[in-house]
């Protein structure tokens, strides 16, 4: 196996090959991230292609101070929101803003129950985050899931931190819904 930074030094070069292989040893952990990401497959491959174009793009700026795949998979993450950010400008989205809450979050202690979710799998728990609507969704998977702070999601994202706590807030309870929905219709069918 070739290590990674003989695999940038041959992509920075030109060679198709290194290319490729960075492209095979990272696409299907990068597409999981982009389909935390997109509402769909078709969404998510698109948002990974612009990614990888990115990547391979600013791969010369790449300082080899922490793992190549968190370099990528940061690069897949703004790429994300980038994508995001395109379809609201272009009227297809709802805000963040627009959906911003007039409550504060965390006031009903809901986050303290306990779940049933030993009978979810990992495709169940994709599909839920999928079905989120596009706020939480972000907000979501920027905090719980990439590590962001409400701060730094606020700066990407052009929000207050306010209304990505609201956001994350909100995404947790329909979560939280959603998982506590599917355990009593599984229960009922027992």
């Amino acid at each position: 196996m070739i290590p990674d930074p003989k695999l940038v030094e041959g992509c920075i070069q030109g060679k198709r090959k290194a290319c490729a292989l960075l492209y095979k040893r990272y696409a299907a952990k990068m597409l999981g991230v982009c389909l935390r990401y997109g509402r769909n497959l078709a969404e998510a491959e698109d948002v990974l292609q612009e990614g990888f174009i990115k990547v391979f793009t600013n791969l010369s700026k790449y300082r080899q101070e922490g793992s190549l795949e968190g370099w990528i998979r940061r690069i897949m993450v703004n790429t994300a929101v980038d994508h995001y950010n395109k379809q609201a400008r272009e009227g297809f989205l709802v805000s963040l803003e627009e959906m911003k809450e007039t409550h504060p979050p965390g006031e009903t202690g809901e986050e303290n129950d306990n779940l049933p979710v030993e009978d979810l799998t990992e495709d169940d728990l994709m599909k839920m985050v999928q079905d989120l609507p596009d706020g939480y969704r972000l907000v979501f998977n920027m905090y719980a899931i990439e590590g962001y702070s409400h701060q730094e999601i606020a700066e990407t994202l052009n929000i207050s931190v306010n209304t990505s706590k609201t956001q994350l807030f909100k995404a947790r309870r329909t979560l939280r819904n959603v998982i506590l929905h599917r355990s009593l219709d599984y229960a009922n069918k027992r």
